[in-house]
């Protein structure tokens, strides 16, 4: 018994190290997530060059998340910092889609797979957010291009049959990409029925308007 006194210290001061690695990794995980959020708020803005430039912020709080927490795995696979990697995939895969750049890859942006599929379905959501705002500004034809890619990252994600533990809920995210990708079918479907009317009565007016 008379090391104990040394055992325990030695695995306080793990703990207290592991605490503090913790706690930093938290504030970059808050940090990386409020960086991303932005970058896709000024994608939807249209303001490419601000949005760029919070993905590069993105990219290097991220670099320096995982460094924080390199010494625990454990850390590094938890909820917190594993929820902030996929909001980096999302916003670096809005923004690709969105100005037809390429799609990024999840090794080049050191994001685990599982983090990387999730990030791919939760950008369907702000696909979708586009569509809507461009079919307002009539831009039927675009849409289509942005629903046509919904529908190839529901075809992704609905072959990726494995269980939660691997997938980290894949399942429940590809549910939602089902439901947003009918529901925006619809609305551009409503959108173009609309637009052929129109487009049928001034044809008509002009006719009428050439006989009288």
């Amino acid at each position: 018994m008379e090391k104990l006194d040394a055992i325990a210290e030695r695995i306080r001061q793990d703990f207290e190290a592991k605490n503090a690695a913790r706690d930093e990794a938290l504030r970059r995980s808050r940090e990386l997530i409020r960086y991303c959020a932005n970058s896709i708020r000024a994608t939807h803005r249209a303001e490419f060059e601000k949005a760029s430039q919070l993905l590069a912020t993105a990219h290097q709080a991220a670099s320096e998340l995982v460094e924080c927490v390199a010494d625990y795995p454990d850390l590094y696979y938890a909820g917190y910092t594993q929820d902030a990697m996929k909001e980096l995939a999302e916003a670096s895969i809005t923004y690709a889609l969105i100005t037809d750049g390429p799609l990024p890859d999840p090794d080049d942006l050191s994001v685990e797979y599982a983090a990387y599929l999730n990030g791919l379905g939760e950008a369907v959501g702000e696909l979708r957010r586009y569509v809507l705002d461009i079919i307002r500004r009539g831009q039927t034809e675009r849409a289509e291009e942005i629903l046509s890619a919904m529908d190839d990252v529901y075809a992704v994600l609905v072959t990726m049959d494995f269980p939660d533990a691997i997938t980290r809920r894949l399942r429940r995210t590809t549910d939602m990409v089902r439901g947003v990708l009918e529901r925006t079918r619809g609305d551009l479907t409503m959108a173009m029925r609309q637009d052929k009317l129109r487009e049928a009565l001034r044809a008509f007016e002009e006719r009428v308007n050439a006989n009288s």
